[in-house]
């Protein structure tokens, strides 16, 4: 997935220490009051569901590097190593249950204060806490394409599927990482067989999320900028905006002098930008926006 590598590990005080904390929730909560807020979410906001952020005080150690687009399509083998990785890792997503957070977010769509979702994540967890028409920027790993067809398939046929011919595979995991690759033994993934496209009968399967050095599908892109041109503030959501696919839309913000409220753990490349900086845990920060707006009752 488009992901920086870079990852964190001091204790969550000093690095949270450098961070431009301005305003507060009372402040948060009257920013969404006015309407037309478009939310921008990253891993940060799943934490609290198990799923474990990529730079944050609960990130995970990883052995291996994120895969690539490149080595997806064209190494066979380094494709056949990610499905056994993959195979191992989706229970957890798939297990996974949207907390208060996603909640909130949930809420405030519903009370019509926002012009709209967009996430980064690729854990489906806005739309199970009833989210409605979340752009999911790096697609989801609930879907699978086949690259010879370009059929779309549901993840969960497929884990059936390889569940069946693998017997047992899924309980080898190690730590699971923020995109459902799990950390297994080198000598543990050759072991594991992989099927084809079933609708075809030949395609390569990869899941519909977008891998390091591959591009955001430009339709994509262009939806986000078109909430941008239309929100009156942009809200940040657990997100470092690290990598510039996410904060090309802050970028476009504050071009047109919109008010960005940023509420992360840690440093954020939009810490200089941000109107409202806060980095409390937004399982706290956003019910406490509900109840300032008198909408806890919604969550």
């Amino acid at each position: 997935m488009v992901r920086s590598l870079m990852r964190y590990t001091a204790p969550q005080e000093a690095w949270e220490a450098d961070v431009p904390v301005r305003g507060d929730v009372n402040g948060l909560a009257t920013l969404l009051a006015e309407g037309g807020a478009l939310v921008l979410t990253g891993a940060g906001i799943s934490t609290d569901s198990g799923i474990p952020d990529y730079r944050g005080p609960t990130s995970a150690a990883r052995r291996h590097a994120p895969m690539t687009y490149d080595a997806f399509v064209g190494d066979p083998v380094a494709r056949h190593r990610y499905w056994a990785r993959s195979h191992v890792g989706w229970p957890q997503i798939a297990g996974a249950r949207p907390n208060d957070g996603h909640r909130a977010v949930a809420a405030l769509q519903r009370t019509g204060l926002l012009r709209g979702v967009i996430t980064q994540n690729v854990d489906g967890l806005h739309q199970a806490a009833g989210a409605r028409d979340v752009v999911e920027l790096h697609g989801a790993l609930g879907r699978v394409v086949c690259l010879g067809c370009g059929a779309t398939l549901p993840r969960p046929a497929i884990q059936q599927r390889l569940a069946a011919l693998n017997p047992g595979f899924d309980a080898r995991a190690g730590a699971i990482n923020p995109d459902g690759d799990a950390e297994l033994p080198d000598a543990e993934l050759d072991r594991f067989a992989m099927i084809d496209c079933p609708a075809c009968g030949a395609g390569p399967l990869k899941p519909d999320v977008v891998f390091f050095g591959e591009s955001v599908p430009r339709p994509r892109v262009q939806q986000c900028f078109d909430l941008v041109d239309g929100a009156r503030s942009l809200v940040v959501l657990g997100s470092s905006l690290t990598v510039m696919s996410g904060l090309r839309f802050v970028h476009a913000a504050t071009r047109r002098g919109l008010p960005v409220a940023v509420v992360t753990a840690g440093p954020s490349r939009a810490d200089a930008v941000a109107d409202v900086r806060l980095t409390g845990a937004l399982g706290e920060v956003l019910p406490a926006c509900l109840a300032t707006l008198g909408l806890l009752d919604r969550a």
